[in-house]
């Protein structure tokens, strides 16, 4: 999760912090960006990775709009999944456009679908890549 934490420091200006839950054995980091998709004003991405390759990238704003890129193995959707906005539900979560499986990767893959959407000012294109990132 550190290198995770890095990667967005020094890929996206807009960060604007980041923090971990616990110093000794973090469990999620939190990014914080000065603006969001759309209207919203600030957003924040809440990133989770498990040792055994699951993870979440989840995104919420203050226009209260969630969204979210998962792995893990469940009975309602493919193992790596997107939960579309605004609301994220988890009973209607799509197959995920993104395929690779390293953690720089998968963040990559995030920040360059969170960017472009942000710069097209359209939360639609989020699951649209072809294999980002």
């Amino acid at each position: 999760m550190r290198r995770i934490r890095t990667f967005f420091l020094e890929a996206e200006p807009l960060v604007d912090a980041t923090s971990f839950d616990s110093v000794l054995h973090p469990q999620e980091l939190t990014i914080q960006f000065e603006d969001g998709i759309g209207t919203a004003e600030q957003c924040r991405l809440d990133v989770t990775w498990f040792r055994s390759g699951a993870y979440r990238f989840h995104y919420v704003d203050t226009e209260e709009v969630n969204w979210r890129f998962d792995r893990h193995p469940n009975t309602h959707s493919p193992a790596k999944h997107f939960h579309e906005p605004p609301v994220a539900h988890s009973e209607t979560a799509v197959a995920s456009c993104i395929t690779v499986e390293e953690p720089t990767l998968v963040a990559r893959a995030v920040l360059k679908l969170w960017r472009r959407a942000y710069e097209m000012d359209d939360l639609e294109v989020l699951n649209t890549a072809s294999d980002p990132p």
